[in-house]
C-alpha cells in the first residue's frame, strides 16, 4: 500500500513536532471508519484524521474535515467522555510497522489523572482504531473483532490488547544493511530484486523496493555479486539513514491524466520522466492530496446509496412503462382496418347469414375490388358484428391519443429522473443532497417527514471567473438551474448547457458588456465538466442568450426549451477558472 511504515514514521515525526502537548478540544466521527481529533496547539488549532477505511487507511493532519452527522455515533460519544480535554503526551510507533500509539493524559470521573492510549492500526481492510486504558485493556474499538471474524486475535471491550502477529521481516532501524543484503541474496536467485526486498524488509512499500532495484540495476534478478552487491548495501544504508533521521521528503507520483498514482518519502527515478513525481508541502498534505478525492467520492457514494437506489428503480419502472405503452400504441396503428371491416359488413348485411363465422365480401376500398374475408362472432347478428368493429375502431383511436399523451409525460419524467441521478452523482456535500431531497419531496417522489424541520438555507451556485473577468455561475441541482436561468439571469446574459446530455445550467453574467469568445469557451468547459460527460472529450455545448430560453408550462424543475443557439465542442475542465 502507499502508506508504508517508514512513511508513517515521517508522519509520526510531523505530529510530534506540531502537536505534542496539544489539548483535545473536540472529537468528531464523520462516518463509521473515520475519526477527527481537533487539537489546540501552541501554534493554533489542528485537525488530526485517523482513518480505518479499507482502501485508504491513514493518519494525517487535514486542512478540510469531512462533514459530520447531526447525531454523533456512540463510539464518538465514548471518546469525548474519555479523552475530551486530554493532553497528547506521546506518539509511539511499533518498530517500522504501520501502528501508531497516541498517549493522552486525561482526568477520569473520580478526578484522577490517567493515560488513555489510542492505537491506530494501518493494515488495509483490517485497519482499526482501538482505545486502550493504562492497564492495556481495551475500552472499545472502531471495529470490533469477535470469534466469528477471527480465532487468532480478538478486539473486544474488557480484554487485553494484543499486537497483531508479527511478520518474518527485518526492522531496518535495528538491523545492519549487510544483514539485510545477506537475507535478500539468500532467497531464490531468479526472484526479482524488488520482490526479495519487499519480502525481507519491514515497513517498505512496493514503490520503494522498485526504486532500490532501479538504482542498483534496472530489471536485475536477485543474483548480485561484486559491485552490484556493494551498491545494494549502499542503497540500504541510505534507506536506513532516511528512516532513522526522518530525513525523507514527501513525493506524489502523478499519472499522465494528472491523477495521483502513488506516494513515497523519497525521490523517484524509476519512471525515467514518463510519470511526474512532485514534491508535496508536508507528509500530511501528500496523504490528503493522494486520498482526498477518492475518499470524498466514497463518502458521498455511501450517503447517496438510498437516493440512487430509489431513483434508479423509478427509472427502470418508468422505462418499462414507456416500452409497454409504445407496444400498445403500435397495435393501434391497425385501427383503419377495423373501420374498413365495419363499413364492408354494414354494406353487405343482406348477404351475410345469421350465425356465420366469417364473411367473404368485395373490398370496394381496393381498386381491383378484391374479395376480403372478415372474421365474425357467430353468437351475435351481422349488424352487431359491424357495430363491434366500429367500437373497436373508436377505442383504438382514443387509445392512440391517450397513449401518445402518456408516452410524452413518461418521457419527460424519465428525462427528469435522469437529471436528478446526474445531480446526485455530482453532489459533493450533505447540504447538496439535502436540497435534492427537498426537491424530490416537492415533486412527490419522497414522502415528507412528520416532524417539520426548519428548511436549510439554499446553497449558492458555484461561482467562477473567466480569464478575462466575466462572472460564471453553475447550478448545483435542478431547482438552482431554474433559479439561475429564469430568475437570476438577465436577458442579455449567456446561457449554456451540454447538448442532449444531462448537466448543470451555466450562466455568463454580461454586466453590460459584450460576452467574449474566451468566456464562452471557458464557461462551456465548465458546463461539460458539470454534466454526465465530464469524463469524455470534445463535448458539445449549446449556448444562447437567456432571452431565448423558456420553460414550458407544467415542466419539471430544470426542464427548459431554447432557440437561436450555437454549439461549441470543448474538453471538460474545472481548473481553468479561479473560483471566487
Amino acid at each position: 500500500m502507499a502508506l508504508d511504515g517508514i512513511f508513517l514514521r515521517h508522519i509520526k515525526n510531523e505530529i510530534v513536532k506540531q502537536a505534542l502537548g496539544a489539548r483535545v478540544s473536540q472529537i468528531y466521527q464523520p462516518n463509521r471508519d473515520e475519526l477527527i481529533f481537533a487539537l489546540r496547539t501552541f501554534d493554533g488549532n489542528k485537525k488530526l484524521l485517523l482513518s480505518a477505511r479499507a482502501n485508504s487507511p491513514r493518519i494525517n493532519f487535514c486542512a478540510v474535515a469531512p462533514e459530520n452527522p447531526a447525531q454523533p455515533p456512540m463510539f464518538c460519544m465514548l471518546l469525548r467522555k474519555r479523552i475530551g480535554g486530554g493532553k497528547l503526551i506521546a506518539v509511539r510507533q511499533q518498530d517500522c510497522d504501520r501502528i501508531l500509539f497516541f498517549d493522552f493524559e486525561c482526568v477520569n470521573e473520580l478526578g484522577d489523572v490517567v493515560v488513555i492510549t489510542v492505537v491506530c492500526e494501518i493494515m488495509g481492510m483490517y485497519s482499526n482504531v482501538i482505545i486502550v486504558d493504562s492497564n492495556g485493556v481495551i475500552i472499545d474499538s472502531l471495529k470490533r473483532v469477535d470469534l466469528t471474524m477471527s480465532s487468532k486475535r480478538l478486539v473486544l471491550p474488557n480484554i487485553k490488547y494484543e499486537l497483531p502477529e508479527p511478520q518474518d521481516k527485518l526492522n531496518i532501524l535495528e538491523c545492519e544493511p549487510l544483514q539485510i543484503a545477506r537475507r535478500v541474496t539468500s532467497l531464490d536467485s531468479e526472484m526479482p530484486l524488488n520482490k526479495a526486498l519487499l519480502r525481507v524488509i519491514q515497513g517498505v512499500s512496493p514503490i520503494v523496493c522498485r526504486e532500490i532495484e532501479y538504482r542498483v540495476l534496472q530489471g536485475a534478478v536477485n543474483h548480485l555479486e561484486g559491485a552490484l552487491y556493494d551498491k545494494l548495501v549502499y542503497e540500504l544504508e541510505q534507506l536506513k539513514k532516511t528512516a532513522q533521521d526522518c530525513s525523507g521528503e514527501p513525493h506524489i507520483i502523478y499519472r499522465e491524466d494528472k491523477k495521483p498514482m502513488d506516494i513515497t518519502f523519497m525521490d523517484i527515478l524509476q519512471y525515467s520522466g514518463l510519470l511526474k513525481a512532485v514534491k508535496a508541502d508536508g507528509f500530511s498534505r501528500a496523504l490528503e492530496i493522494f486520498y482526498g478525492e477518492r475518499d470524498r467520492r466514497d463518502r458521498m457514494r455511501v450517503k447517496t446509496q438510498g437516493l440512487t437506489k430509489l431513483m434508479g428503480n423509478l427509472r427502470e419502472r418508468t422505462a418499462r412503462k414507456i416500452s409497454k405503452q409504445q407496444a400498445e400504441l403500435a397495435a393501434c396503428e391497425d385501427r383503419e382496418h377495423l373501420r374498413m371491416c365495419g363499413d364492408l359488413l354494414q354494406a353487405n348485411l343482406y348477404r351475410i347469414p345469421k350465425g356465420a363465422a366469417f364473411a367473404d365480401v368485395e373490398n370496394f376500398y381496393d381498386e381491383n375490388n378484391a374479395v376480403i374475408r372478415i372474421k365474425l362472432n357467430p353468437a351475435i347478428s351481422p349488424a352487431a358484428n359491424a357495430q363491434k368493429y366500429y367500437k373497436d375502431y373508436a377505442k383504438a383511436k382514443n387509445a392512440e391519443k391517450e397513449l401518445t399523451n402518456q408516452i410524452q409525460k413518461g418521457t419527460a419524467e424519465l428525462e427528469y429522473i435522469e437529471s436528478v441521478l446526474d445531480t446526485i452523482e455530482r453532489a459533493e456535500t450533505e447540504k447538496e443532497l439535502s436540497q435534492i431531497r427537498e426537491e424530490l419531496t416537492e415533486q412527490g417522489y419522497l414522502h415528507s417527514t412528520k416532524s417539520k424541520r426548519r428548511k436549510e438555507q439554499a446553497l449558492p451556485p458555484l461561482e467562477f471567473r473567466s480569464s478575462d473577468g466575466f462572472k460564471i455561475l453553475v447550478g448545483r441541482n435542478n431547482r438552482q438551474n431554474d433559479y439561475l436561468t429564469l430568475k437570476y439571469a438577465s436577458k442579455n446574459d449567456m446561457w449554456l448547457h451540454t447538448k442532449d446530455i444531462h448537466g448543470s445550467h451555466v450562466i455568463i453574467v454580461a454586466d453590460g458588456r459584450e460576452i467574449s469568445d474566451t468566456a464562452i469557451v471557458e464557461a462551456a468547459s465548465l458546463a461539460a465538466y458539470n454534466s454526465k460527460a465530464r469524463n469524455s472529450g470534445k463535448v458539445p455545448v449549446d449556448y444562447t442568450l437567456v432571452r431565448y430560453v423558456s420553460k414550458p408550462a407544467g415542466a419539471k424543475p430544470g426542464m427548459i426549451i431554447y432557440v437561436n443557439n450555437r454549439t461549441v465542442y470543448v474538453d471538460p475542465k474545472h481548473d481553468i477558472q479561479k473560483k471566487v
